[in-house]
């Protein structure tokens, strides 16, 4: 098992993840869960245990250095800056190509903001699938052709922001889709059961489009 505290080159400024590859895996899940959340998160840990247990490896990335967090918490200057994210994740899937664990494994992303969609557009042969949680899709309309990954948008069944846009993205889609509803969660999803529902979500989706996108080796 191969368990690694990783800096991941990104426009110059090195990226502090976790990469775990539990012996011969089927995927790497990439985990971004958005522009200041942490790696170190109880819930992106269980998320990756629940990968883990199905024979799949994870990267948790932070998308930002500390310091870019830093600067966010006073302005969100890259809360909304989906193409500077997307590119960060675009860094993540050239660099597990370079690694020999993981250079010809399939790459899957799972991220909270929808700059998965603009990574995947940009690595079709790299990338199997994707799972967004309650992301803003209405932020990478212009993109969502060039999207070949099978696509999941997890979505809280009382989130407050309109649930058209992931509605509506999904409709918009080249590759398949679906639209999953965690009934009596809102947006943040910190109602009891619902990560683990998320997670459940996921670990389906991913296993159901193991080869979708990514090339032969």
């Amino acid at each position: 098992m191969i368990s690694d505290l990783v800096l991941v080159p990104a426009s110059g400024a090195p990226l502090a993840g976790d990469l775990v590859v539990p012996g011969p895996v089927r995927s790497v899940v990439v985990i971004a869960e958005g522009s200041s959340s942490s790696r170190g998160s109880s819930r992106d840990r269980a998320l990756a245990d629940t990968f883990h247990r199905a024979g799949m490896g994870t990267l948790l990335l932070d998308l930002l250095t500390e310091l870019e967090k830093r600067a966010d918490a006073r302005s969100a200057g890259h809360l909304f800056d989906v193409p500077f994210l997307a590119q960060r994740l675009v860094a993540a899937i050239d660099w597990l190509d370079q690694r020999p664990e993981t250079a010809d494994v399939p790459v899957c992303l799972f991220g909270a903001d929808t700059s998965a969609l603009l990574a995947a557009a940009e690595r079709p042969q790299r990338v199997s699938a994707v799972v967004i949680r309650g992301g803003r899709a209405d932020l990478t309309y212009d993109a969502l052709q060039g999207v070949r990954a099978p696509v999941l948008f997890i979505i809280g069944g009382d989130d407050e922001t309109d649930p058209r846009t992931n509605q509506e993205a999904a409709a918009q889609l080249g590759a398949p889709s679906e639209v999953h509803v965690v009934r009596g969660a809102t947006h943040l999803f910190h109602e009891p059961g619902a990560f683990e529902e998320i997670a459940a979500a996921a670990r389906q989706w991913f296993d159901s489009h193991l080869g979708s996108g990514h090339r032969s080796a």
